[in-house]
């Protein structure tokens, strides 16, 4: 069952990253806020991060605001649903959606025994190999390269194998990548390293989020003893205007 001391740890850095005041309502349904800098998506995207039965929506004009109207019949989980936002929605692309899981201490699965994971720093010749190997989408999807913990490095051979580590985000959170070479995956190496990295996180007093697009990833945080919190989808809407174009003031 989650608690509500961990969904509201969860909620806190996505307000910030929101880069305008806006909260995730105390009930069911979503507060849209008019922020052309916002982090939770790319420029002039709109982005949603819903959370329990809540969530927060960020736009870069009012005339995305005022197409965001059209979603209000739209539940919370509908408003991540990529379908559904474009039965109501002149959506031109997405990106998402992604699962958010979040980790409790006391939940914490590690892996404990039978392999060596070691601790390297991020320019390590065999790290820089399994990402070159990984190729640029892989790379990128994982967001190994932005981390700013350690980095746990699992070798075989002389070669890393699979690698993990985090990136420090506000609020104290810490938002894990894991890497696997693509010759080596399904051998269970990503919960291995990963295990290494969210024990590091919990010892420095961080939360662990775990952002997830494919089953397999989401399947690894919930063996960690991760739960399945909510989702994020980004998504860039037709008809909307820059507010510089428009002569609009950010709000």
């Amino acid at each position: 069952m989650t608690s509500e001391f961990l969904l509201a740890r969860a909620r806190e850095p996505w307000t910030e990253l929101a880069a305008e005041p806006v909260e995730f309502p105390s009930s069911e349904g979503a507060n849209v806020v008019v922020s052309p800098g916002s982090r939770l998506c790319p420029p002039w995207w709109t982005g949603i991060v819903v959370l329990g039965r809540a969530g927060v929506v960020t736009v870069p004009s009012r005339r995305a605001a005022e197409l965001m109207a059209g979603a209000s019949t739209l539940s919370p989980e509908e408003l991540v649903d990529p379908d559904r936002l474009r039965a109501v929605l002149p959506v031109l692309d997405v990106l998402g959606p992604a699962s958010l899981c979040y980790l409790d201490r006391a939940d914490f699965l590690p892996v404990r025994g039978g392999v060596v994971v070691e601790e390297a720093v991020h320019d390590h010749d065999g790290l820089s190999a399994l990402l070159a190997g990984a190729g640029e989408e892989d790379t990128d999807e994982s967001g190994l390269v932005d981390i700013t913990s350690p980095a746990f490095v699992l070798s075989e051979s002389d070669d890393v194998v699979a690698a993990a580590g985090y990136q420090t985000w506000p609020r104290s959170v810490a938002h894990l990548s894991v890497l696997v070479a693509p010759g080596q995956r399904g051998r269970g190496l990503a919960r291995v390293v990963a295990s290494a990295a969210v024990a590091h996180a919990l010892a420095a007093g961080l939360l662990p989020q775990w952002r997830a697009r494919a089953n397999a990833s989401k399947c690894v945080a919930l063996a960690l003893g991760f739960q399945e919190l909510g989702a994020q989808l980004s998504v860039r809407l037709g008809e909307t205007v820059s507010p510089v174009l428009a002569g609009e003031t950010a709000v």
